[in-house]
């Protein structure tokens, strides 16, 4: 069977460091930093009183107040990112196949903020169970897909995948396998989270997970530092287009990229720590390069997970040195983390975005808030440390791991007719 080939023609990202795809994409290059106090709630009693919140963002100048009390943060996320994504490709939902045009929309956890103010609600009251009737709707994970088809009309497969951090990466690679089987000719796929509330936060506190840096949020996020001390929370969406190619030039789409490959595995190993070898890492490298038809020294430029935890760092890049060899030190590596802090099952979106905007625009965004070099990495490695550097990007792989031992790695590459 012939597969059909897949490209990129509209995105979509609203980010801790801007609420459109060009915002983002400016401020990853200036190396801005997302992290600041907590504003949504007094956060003043919790071991992390920082995240990466969205800022200056107006949901009521998309949907109407009435519409917007019916739907949690990570859809309203969901819905206006993909609008942004629609309006970008330049697609007439009227002059396309209905039929044939999906939606595939990850979450990590959906939607807590309704379930929080639900289950509180409750637990303040007498006993007596006064429950929204949207509470379940507003809260679970497929809904954001379900929304957005509603919106455009859009009748091809719609799902949601989950899969904790990798949720939006597992996302881009269905899209892309229902695409280039000739399922679909358009899905809209990419993921959302807005989970910066007392749970959220609370929750990934009791794990030991987040950063408590407390003291200079804004450097708190440091991938590959001696010192880094977990990871910041940030909140957000992220959307591509994906579009069969005959299709895409039929209608006169300009393309950002072609996807050409993914690779799923998982760790088998542990319910938060990442293997040890970093073999789940590792696999599901070699299986997205493979996939695409390339090998190891074809890849100019590497988005990292990169989370800034202790483990998670040393054996990500324990596994790019066993997939590329010599090779890795010719790679340009970088973590965006650091700037947009980890935006959990919407992460894999917008860095996958970052790491598109790279391939077309032959530039690495940085890592930055590295201060101290850690022994245990390997510092001949280019981590891209402080600015942006240019060079020639022909194709880069972007790796999103989560809890569970969930792997999933995407492969971008310049669009040659």
């Amino acid at each position: 069977m012939q597969l059909k080939r897949v490209v990129v023609t509209g995105i979509g990202a609203i980010t801790p460091i801007g609420n459109t795809a060009p915002e983002y994409w400016a401020a990853l290059l200036n190396g801005v930093s997302g992290a600041d106090y907590i504003k949504r709630f007094d956060a003043s009693k919790f071991k992390t009183q920082f995240a990466c919140e969205v800022k200056g963002l107006d949901v009521t100048q998309f949907l109407d107040r009435k519409e917007a009390r019916k739907i949690d943060p990570f859809a309203q996320f969901a819905l206006i990112c993909a609008d942004q994504a629609i309006k970008d490709s330049s697609i007439n939902p009227d002059a396309i196949n209905r039929d044939r045009a999906g939606v595939i929309w990850a979450s990590g956890i959906g939607g807590l903020h309704t379930f929080q103010e639900e289950v509180m609600g409750f637990a303040k009251g007498d006993g007596t169970p006064r429950f929204n009737p949207f509470f379940i709707p507003k809260m679970i994970l497929d809904i954001a897909a379900g929304h957005i088809s509603m919106r455009y009309g859009f009748r091809g497969v719609n799902y949601a995948t989950v899969s904790a951090c990798a949720s939006s990466t597992h996302a881009l690679i269905d899209a892309f396998n229902w695409i280039r089987l000739g399922k679909n000719d358009i899905i809209i796929a990419g993921g959302s989270e807005s989970v910066i509330n007392e749970s959220g936060v609370g929750g990934f506190n009791a794990m030991h997970a987040l950063s408590t840096r407390n003291d200079d949020p804004k450097t708190a996020s440091r991938p590959f530092d001696l010192d880094r001390d977990g990871f910041v929370m940030g909140e957000g969406a992220g959307g591509v287009i994906l579009e069969e190619l005959e299709h895409a030039k039929a209608r006169g789409a300009k393309i950002y990229a072609e996807m050409v490959g993914g690779g799923m595995t998982a760790d088998a190993h542990h319910i938060t720590a990442p293997h040890p070898e970093g073999l789940g890492a590792l696999n599901v490298m070699r299986n997205a390069i493979s996939d695409a038809d390339l090998k190891p020294e074809d890849i100019d430029y590497i988005n990292v997970h990169g989370t800034s935890t202790p483990l998670g760092d040393i054996s990500e890049v324990k596994a790019i040195q066993q997939v590329f060899g010599e090779h890795a030190y010719k790679v340009n590596i970088s973590s965006t983390k650091s700037m947009t802090g980890h935006l959990l099952g919407a992460a894999g979106a917008i860095e996958a975005i970052a790491t598109l905007l790279a391939v077309q625009n032959d530039i690495c965004p940085p890592t930055i808030n590295h201060f101290t070099d850690d022994p245990q990495l390997d510092n001949k490695l280019n981590l891209t440390f402080h600015t942006a550097q240019k060079r020639t990007v022909n194709a880069a792989l972007s790796n999103t791991f989560g809890f569970g031992g969930h792997n999933a790695s995407v492969v971008f590459k310049k669009y040659v007719a």
